[in-house]
């Protein structure tokens, strides 16, 4: 496993900072990538974004966005959720939405993951971002392969990219 470190000056575009985007292009396989949280970028073939003023190709809620694709059909996820249950609910109720106990437990991230296990082929990469290492793990057949820690100074937290390739051994969840 390699772990690497770059100092990068934050941006709610976590995608267009460019330790992370040289990241991505290390790992990108052939085949279909996705974006269940794209924002505006337009880094996967299929994006998504819960806020329709975002330039993604939906904007569903990250679950039912990831349930539409079959299993073992996906090369490349792109997952950089809200970092926190507040991030969650913040957005939540920026957009209108009712925010409950669902959405800012643990499960929230749970049943995403369990969706991402279940649609990335053997052999394909979950590239994850947030401020821990845990990414998907191996309880969901994933092996960490890079590590990069990308610390932004002063009082922002550090952001950290974690990519896992699904081992060829484990099912469909």
């Amino acid at each position: 496993m390699i772990i690497d470190r770059f100092w990068a000056m934050p941006n709610r575009y976590t995608f267009s900072i460019k330790p992370i985007a040289e990241l991505i292009e290390r790992y990108r396989p052939q085949g279909l990538s996705i974006d269940p949280f794209a924002n505006s970028s337009r880094f996967a073939d299929i994006t998504n974004d819960l806020d329709p003023d975002c330039d993604s190709d939906y904007h569903m809620d990250a679950e039912d966005f990831l349930r539409q694709f079959a299993d073992n059909s996906v090369s490349l996820v792109l997952y950089d959720p809200p970092y926190s249950s507040r991030q969650v609910s913040e957005c939540y109720k920026r957009l209108g939405y009712t925010v409950n106990m669902e959405k800012t437990q643990s499960s929230y991230w749970r049943k995403q993951k369990e969706q991402i296990s279940r649609i990335v082929r053997p052999g394909g990469v979950v590239v994850t971002c947030g401020w821990n290492s845990g990414g998907m793990g191996m309880k969901y057949g994933f092996e960490k392969e890079h590590i990069r820690l990308i610390p932004h100074g002063g009082n922002h937290y550090d952001t950290i990219i974690v990519v896992e390739r699904k081992r060829g051994d484990y099912p469909a969840i």
